[in-house]
């Protein structure tokens, strides 16, 4: 990147080249590149408080052709990120044993990493997601590695909530049969960083080729796959060093939740309740869930018990 190793060191080398508003615009593109990605030059300028030609300029400034050049320089940054193995042992090096850091740290990397989600998702786009999850025939849930651990999660809760979920967790030749049963009238729901790799493009192929929505949850591919999504919710990834964190995206999915449950009540009533009839039976006692009927007026979020 412009003979710096990462958009936080070409910033630190141009600085000095850089007019006063230069430099400021410059380290709020160093300290929010998500931002980048996903708001046009007058929102980042309304962010900052300057011009949108200010924001042109600035990019400028820093060697790139304008804002676009800009992020697919930093599109390109998230890409080429290091390994799991590789992050842990950077981690580790960086901590020295020291808990408290690394507590400290983790924290504060959580805390920001939600703080961008509250920034960059809006309210409009939060509507049309939970109305399209409402009125899906399935909600088919696509994540694998690490993240597939969120997407079986995401489907338990939504069932909690009377809504079909289904996981799509294989990877190569096994998601084949995952992939075989989307109907018409699913909605496909993307949890991928990183890379568009294989398994992740087929299947935006065919969802594609059966004309379904589908949301994508990313912190790094909303230029890559453009056109090829329905909607597109930048969710980053916190970072302790160098290990990623995923507390935004699983405060995302529990966010979805209550805003489903919100949107339908007595469904969402009617779903726990018998939720807790099995309960009993397999118990041979009342287990009862906090929604209850004479909640139906004013929903309480669901419950994340096991």
């Amino acid at each position: 990147m412009n003979q710096a190793s990462s958009f936080a060191e070409l910033v630190a080398s141009r600085s000095p080249n850089l007019s006063r508003t230069e430099h400021r615009v410059a380290r709020y593109f160093a300290e929010n590149l998500h931002q980048i990605l996903v708001h046009t030059a007058i929102e980042l300028a309304n962010a900052i408080g300057t011009s949108d030609a200010s924001i042109i300029r600035t990019a400028r400034a820093l060697g790139f052709d304008g804002l676009d050049g800009m992020r697919r320089a930093i599109a390109d940054e998230f890409s080429a990120q290091p390994t799991l193995p590789e992050r842990l042992s950077r981690t580790i090096l960086k901590n020295a044993g020291d808990l408290e850091q690394a507590l400290e740290k983790t924290l504060t990397a959580q805390a920001e990493a939600i703080s961008t989600l509250r920034s960059t998702l809006d309210a409009q786009s939060f509507r049309a997601i939970v109305h399209a999850l409402t009125d899906a025939r399935e909600i088919v849930v696509f994540g694998i590695g690490p993240t597939s651990a969120m997407a079986q999660y995401f489907c338990t809760q939504l069932g909690r909530l009377g809504l079909s979920g289904r996981a799509l967790t294989a990877t190569g030749l096994s998601l084949a049969d995952e992939i075989l049963p989307l109907r018409a009238g699913d909605v496909v729901f993307i949890m991928a960083y990183s890379r568009v790799y294989r398994e992740l493009s087929v299947l935006l192929n065919h969802a594609q080729a059966l004309g379904l929505q589908t949301v994508l949850v990313t912190d790094s591919l909303e230029k890559d796959l453009a056109g090829r999504v329905t909607r597109v919710v930048t969710v980053p990834r916190g970072r302790a060093d160098d290990f990623s964190l995923h507390s935004a995206t699983l405060a995302f999915l529990e966010t979805l939740l209550v805003g489903l449950a919100t949107l339908m009540p007595e469904k969402t009533v009617a779903s726990l309740d018998q939720l807790n009839r099995l309960r009993a039976d397999l118990a041979g006692q009342a287990m009862a869930l906090p929604l209850t009927q004479s909640a139906a007026s004013k929903p309480n979020p669901p419950d994340m018990a096991p």
